[in-house]
């Protein structure tokens, strides 16, 4: 007997257009339903053919990143997350996501569902989280709503994660105009997995049952998915349901039952919901698997009374799972569910039909062919048109020659405000509200390095990881700023002793349908396959964040961070930033360049918003990673720190403060401005320190490598002096350095 979709509700093309669909998208609806679709069914569209969920607007450049590699076990977009080989019959699961536009409008939650949706993509698999990072980028320090988000997001990140018990390790904090509307929370989980006991989101074998545990159904984050494909307005404070509530406590107990549950024979596939909820798991589970379900949506756990079943379907109610149990072995899941005191129940069944249909109270509520709401089905694809943005032009203009360049009485004081600067300056205030320590299942170190590192217990391997992105550089110059990001998140890798083995991303670009936003989009994907292919560190997937502009066309940077893994085959080749000792060499690996472009000494010290991206040779980044991994593994460097923000009196600043170990520096400045050398950004730099015994060999090393190299100074008592000039103590600008955060978002 066939069975008929309820024609209660028949939807309208003014309430897709409402719901964020086009109008050729209604029409491409109705021709793949052959009839009219309900206003259920059109609800299940829009979240499901939002950029979010889709990628509509992004799939064709994504398809063109590397997406191979010697390591990988996983090609991008096959698992909820990149699974990479890593030795001794172990894998390393890890992925960035967004939760930008929850986090603008209540940042304690936006934050914190964030940490708890990228840590069930890693152990929806089967990997065990053993360590978080997080990307965030705020507006102007000095207003009063900036330092709201701050406070809420830190908060966010610090309560979930330090009660989930996983440790947040590193990451990043920036602060430009740009984001005073739209904030970039960005974050990434890292976990470990034993390689042939993962799991995929997979719905296989008729008549298996559909189970749903964890937390039960309420109406929070309905029509989240299309929330995040829209630009925020002043309305979209109205949007406030879209924002999840979550709960870690119960994520817990939910990370620990499924990690038993896989240790049955009884799971078919796993996948946890993040947005789209329900319909998001279970149309995508049956299409990778060319498979049905029948799902009652009556049968699922909730915790409001008289939800419609389209509220049901898009909820995206945090701390839930979707599983496929072998039929015969529901009573041993259902009493690892008990045991773990979870909420649970079966809600459907897998069928041969390719469909996904919906039931409420035994009306078939929405019956959709599955694969025409996925990636890669039938959901849309466009390619965008895109145009040179207009501001390249003053870009173009820039002439550093104009700018007034300092004597090193002035660089003093430059100093100074740049230590200050909220940009550069220690993310303390951040970072202590984060447990480093909590819930080490693998020993995190908190030794000062350019990458975060936790060693793998019973093993002698460290994972190193790192989130980079400078997106005033990609603002500039999309190509190389993107590029950059790539090399910066490998240099902090390698500046740790680590080998960079793969590439997460978390693209975050204002409106796709912009042509001059989607040509900053297409050309930052360019630098950053250039670079991934350079450096072999090939794309595992990750996350596109478009919209994050206001009404008024006030876009974001463009900020494609990169959240990087590699691999430390030895954990006694794990490598510090920090000076060790008076009378160690200090060396640059790598070239001076006479570039003041987009640094923070151009930005903060002679207000020049618009400039080039600074030096960048892709083949000479390549060159100085290798021979500083060299020197590493061979032990003949006691530090190595890479110049970034700040320039290279930053670096040094960075690598005496731990010990408060002062350096002498010499530098040839007749072919060198004094702001270049001192604070300019250009790319490609290693600051390392050398035992004075070992310089030789060092440098032999160095020379047969080809890698330029340049003989700085010494580690030398607790002043920096540079060309005979004394700067001050460190201990002077490490209070400077290590306060002024506080202070700022304090006043």
């Amino acid at each position: 007997m066939t069975e008929h979709v309820s024609q209660k509700q028949l939807a309208t093309v003014e309430q897709a257009k409402q719901l964020g669909l086009r109008e050729e998208e209604f029409e491409k609806i109705k021709e793949i339903l052959g009839r009219l679709p309900n206003f259920t069914e059109l609800s299940i569209y829009s979240v499901m053919w939002s950029e979010h969920c889709s990628y509509k607007n992004s799939i064709v450049w994504l398809k063109t990143l590397p997406r191979k590699g010697d390591k990988l076990l996983a090609e991008a977009g096959e698992e909820n997350a990149g699974l990479i080989d890593i030795g001794n019959g172990l894998a390393c699961a890890f992925k960035i996501e967004s939760h930008n536009h929850p986090s603008a409008l209540e940042p304690f939650q936006g934050a914190a569902t964030g940490v708890g949706g990228i840590n069930r993509d890693i152990f929806s698999m089967g990997a065990r989280p053993i360590a978080n990072l997080n990307s965030l980028r705020f507006g102007n320090i000095n207003n009063e709503r900036t330092r709201w988000l701050v406070k809420g997001v830190v908060k966010g990140i610090g309560d979930y994660g330090n009660s989930f018990g996983i440790p947040t390790v590193g990451g990043e904090v920036y602060f430009d105009d740009c984001y005073n509307i739209n904030p970039l929370v960005n974050a990434m989980s890292v976990g470990i997995a034993k390689v042939g006991k993962t799991v995929s989101a997979i719905a296989e074998g008729v008549g298996n049952p559909v189970y749903i545990f964890g937390s039960s159904t309420g109406k929070d984050g309905i029509h989240g998915a299309a929330f995040a494909s829209k630009d925020i307005t002043e309305d979209s404070a109205k949007d406030l349901p879209s924002v999840q509530v979550g709960d870690p406590f119960w994520e817990k107990l939910i990370l620990e039952a499924s990690l038993e549950l896989l240790d049955t024979d009884a799971v078919v596939g796993m996948q946890d919901m993040g947005a789209a909820g329900i319909t998001c798991s279970t149309s995508e589970m049956s299409a990778k698997s060319g498979t049905g379900m029948k799902v009652w949506l009556d049968k699922v756990p909730m915790r409001q009374e008289g939800m419609k079943d389209w509220e049901i379907l898009l909820s995206e109610s945090q701390e839930r799972m979707l599983v496929i149990v072998k039929k015969g072995q529901e009573k041993a899941v259902e009493k690892i569910f008990d045991k773990w005191d979870l909420t649970w129940a079966i809600i459907g069944e897998v069928t041969d039909t390719a469909r996904v249909q919906y039931y409420m109270n035994n009306e078939l509520v929405a019956d959709i062919p599955g694969e025409s709401l996925v990636l890669g089905g039938g959901a849309p694809v466009y390619h965008r048109e895109y145009t040179e943005p207009k501001y390249f032009a003053e870009i173009a203009k820039f002439d550093q020659n104009t700018v007034a360049d300092c004597n090193m009485t002035e660089a003093i004081s430059i100093a100074k405000k740049l230590a200050a600067n909220p940009n550069i300056c220690s993310r303390k205030w951040v970072y202590n509200q984060y447990d480093s320590m909590v819930g080490t299942v693998n020993q995190t170190t908190n030794a000062p390095s350019d990458a975060a590192v936790v060693k793998v217990r019973n093993s002698d391997m460290s994972i190193a990881m790192s989130v980079d992105c400078n997106s005033r550089y990609v603002y500039a110059n999309p190509e190389a700023g993107a590029a950059i990001a790539v090399c910066e998140a490998a240099r902090n890798i390698v500046c740790a002793g680590g080998e960079p083995a793969g590439v997460t991303n978390c693209l975050n670009f204002g409106n796709p349908y912009n042509p001059e936003v989607y040509y900053t989009f297409v050309h930052a994907i360019k630098g950053m396959g250039k670079a991934c292919t350079k450096l072999g560190t090939p794309v595992t997937g990750g996350n596109v964040s478009f919209y994050n502009q206001s009404s008024d066309d006030n876009a974001v940077f463009p900020t494609p961070t990169i959240g990087m893994v590699g691999l430390i085959g030895n954990n006694r080749k794990h490598m510090t930033l920090d000076f060790k000792q008076a009378g160690d060499v200090v060396y640059l690996i790598g070239e001076h360049q006479n570039d003041i472009a987009s640094s923070q000494y151009l930005v903060n010290v002679h207000g020049v918003q618009q400039s080039p991206a600074p030096y960048f040779d892709l083949d000479k980044e390549y060159n100085v990673q290798q021979a500083v991994l060299n020197v590493i593994k061979k032990e003949l460097i006691q530090s190595a720190h890479d110049t970034s923000e700040g320039g290279l009196f930053i670096t040094l600043l960075e690598s005496g403060m731990p010990r408060g170990l002062g350096v002498n520096i010499h530098v040839d400045t007749n072919s060198f401005r004094n702001d270049a050398l001192l604070f300019g950004e250009a790319q490609s730099r290693v600051v390392v320190s050398v035992k004075s015994e070992n310089v030789t060999a060092f440098e032999n090393e160095l020379k047969k490598s080809g890698t330029t190299f340049s003989k700085l100074g010494e580690v030398k008592g607790n002043h920096i002096a540079i060309n005979g000039v004394d700067f001050g103590t460190v201990a002077e600008y490490a209070n400077t350095f290590n306060n002024s955060l506080a202070d700022l978002l304090e006043q």
